[in-house]
This record gives C-alpha cells, sequence and structure tokens, in this order.
C-alpha cells in the first residue's frame, strides 16, 4: 500500500521559513517523480514544484521562483520543500504527489493529473 504522509507544516509569520517533508512508503521512490502542489478552500489545485527521479531536474510554479526549493533524498525515501520569504498569499495545504509516468518535458509534472499517488497535506498558514 502506497502511503505519502506529509509534515513540517505550521503557522509563521511573514518572511520566515519552513521545510516540508513528505515520507513515502510502499513504492520503490527512485522510480517516482514527486511534485507539491497546494491548495485552498474552495480553489483548485496548484502545482508548487517537482523533481525528477534523480533529482537531477526541478521544475517550479512563477509564483515560487527564488523563494521555494524541491529536493529528494532517494535514500530516505523523502522528498522536501523549503520554502523560504513566505508570504499570506502562501497559506494553503500543501500536498505532496507521486507520478510514475516519464514525460520528456518538465511541463507534464505541473499537471496534477501527471500524478498518481497522494498526501493528505500538511497546512501552512502565513500570517502578515
Amino acid at each position: 500500500q502506497v502511503q505519502l504522509v506529509e509534515s513540517g507544516g505550521g503557522a509563521v509569520q511573514a518572511g520566515g521559513s519552513l521545510r516540508l517533508s513528505c515520507a513515502a512508503s510502499g513504492l520503490t521512490f527512485s522510480s517516482f517523480t514527486m511534485g507539491w502542489f497546494r491548495q485552498a478552500p474552495g480553489k483548485e489545485r496548484e502545482f508548487v514544484a517537482a523533481i525528477r527521479r534523480s533529482g537531477g531536474s526541478t521544475v517550479y510554479a512563477d509564483s515560487v521562483k527564488g523563494r521555494f526549493t524541491i529536493s529528494r533524498d532517494n535514500a530516505k525515501n523523502t522528498v522536501y520543500l523549503q520554502i523560504n520569504s513566505l508570504k499570506p498569499e502562501d497559506t494553503d495545504v500543501y500536498y505532496c504527489a507521486a507520478s510514475f509516468g516519464y514525460y520528456r518535458s518538465n511541463g507534464a509534472y505541473t499537471s496534477s493529473s501527471t500524478y498518481d499517488y497522494w498526501g493528505q497535506g500538511t497546512q501552512v498558514t502565513v500570517s502578515s
């Protein structure tokens, strides 16, 4: 049974930082591209970042470039999202996801439909 478990969310002030983690089990982690998405109540799930199997290639949403960094440790079956310079508009539930599919274009990994497995999410709340 595949499980993705996010952690590291919380309440922070604007300008602060958080490091989200997503621990995967029940799958061959190194065979999956991993992504982070976020969603606010009543809104569509929004792509944040993705990292390919080996960790050698990443893609980010324009809104987070320069502030968010995705990384992975295949030995620990874990993907991370370092979030710096947090803004109130970053307040969302953050989800990690795993995609087994291989696509030439990184752009394919910005779509939620590309992903096969999802975690339950971790709340990030940023106050001004």
